[in-house]
């Protein structure tokens, strides 16, 4: 009895949202400008020599004020990652802004896999293979 309780226990899901094409797609013009503002803001953070070591000088010291374009670029950063958390969308690569949304194929979790240029989604992989195993999605139609 226990083994058959244990063969028909669902899988592990990671997300609690899960998209379809159609409802990343709906998405995807928030999606392309949240990307767009992190890639912009992680330009001007690098371009400005911000490193980590200032967020620990302002703890120790108690405070310090990077200027207006640094903490516009910082605000930004934290509340377009706010932004897609809250989608449960999951940013694989921001310089190349790759962006998995969570996904069900036979049961099991997936990620259609897009790229800031793209107009679509068009592409999904499974979570053990990541970008390199990406996959047409046609066939999964």
């Amino acid at each position: 009895m226990l083994a058959t309780i244990i063969g028909n226990t669902p899988p592990t899901m990671l997300h609690e949202r899960h998209y379809t094409r159609e409802t990343a797609n709906e998405v995807i013009p928030l999606v392309r400008a949240t990307v767009r503002r992190l890639q912009d803001a992680k330009r001007l953070l690098q371009d400005q020599g911000f490193d980590s070591g200032f967020a620990t000088l302002a703890e120790v010291t108690g405070g310090a004020w990077a200027g207006r374009l640094r903490a516009r670029a910082a605000v930004t950063a934290s509340l377009g990652f706010e932004q897609l958390e809250a989608l449960d969308l999951l940013v694989r690569d921001l310089e190349a802004g790759l962006i998995d949304f969570p996904a069900l194929r036979d049961g099991r979790e997936v990620y259609l896999s897009w790229q800031v240029d793209e107009p679509e989604i068009g592409h999904w992989h499974a979570a053990e293979t990541g970008y390199p195993g990406r996959l047409p999605l046609d066939p999964w139609l």
